[in-house]
């Protein structure tokens, strides 16, 4: 017999790899997404260490303050030393008082501009007067060296302004830091991270869906070709 020559032999040896089907591949890239919320999460965890690490690496600061008061003479009357009082606050970190004042604290004039602030109030005739610094014994020298020049220059005029500037408490030296402990810096830094991350949710670009990857559903069948097949 003679071997038809249209008949085709096939290889026996084992197939090639098949493809995976589409809800393979679809599993497969669901797996490589990243949860939206875990950006949230990292931004929290990282702004929380560097807000922790900020706290303990930079070092503490003290805050004194010492207070003066103005004095009306009999001249004068008390709403006139609160008006005093709040002019006094004002002139308190100028050069004029600063450069007697660094005399008394040790300090350059431009430390004194940097870390002294003064505060007033609208009902009491009185001035606060605060020096921040690392050292504690520095800040209450500063504080002290301040509310004294400031006390010498307000009386050097009391004989026209009859309102006398007296020493109403000195600034003691700190024992408690005034800066933030690392324990509320890296509450600041998660809070920061928090927020930071869900800004980058927001603005980041939506993810579209591959067409491949989606399950195929059978349309239903019209009804003419329900008819037909009969």
């Amino acid at each position: 017999m003679t071997e038809n020559p249209t008949r085709q032999h096939r290889p026996s040896g084992p197939s090639g790899p098949s493809l995976p089907s589409g809800s393979t591949r679809a599993a497969f890239a669901r797996g490589r997404i990243v949860p939206p919320w875990s950006l949230l999460a990292a931004g929290v965890l990282l702004g929380g260490a560097l807000g922790g690490a900020y706290g303990v690496l930079k070092p503490p600061t003290y805050t004194a303050t010492s207070y003066v008061i103005a004095v009306p003479t009999e001249q004068s009357d008390p709403a006139s030393a609160l008006g005093f009082a709040q002019a006094y606050g004002r002139v308190a970190t100028q050069l004029a008082v600063l450069g007697d004042a660094q005399v008394w604290a040790g300090v350059p004039v431009r430390t004194l501009e940097q870390s002294v602030q003064t505060a007033t109030s609208p009902d009491a005739p009185m001035v606060a007067v605060s020096a921040t610094s690392p050292r504690p014994d520095l800040a209450a020298d500063m504080a002290n060296a301040v509310a004294r020049a400031l006390t010498r220059h307000a009386n050097d005029t009391k004989s026209s302004t009859h309102v006398e500037l007296q020493q109403f408490s000195r600034a003691p030296k700190p024992t408690a830091a005034s800066s933030a402990s690392p324990k509320v810096t890296g509450l600041v830094g998660a809070s920061a991270g928090g927020l930071l991350g869900g800004l980058v949710l927001l603005v980041r670009p939506r993810r579209t869906v591959d067409p491949t990857l989606q399950a195929s559903v059978p349309s239903p069948a019209t009804a003419g070709d329900g008819h037909g097949q009969r």
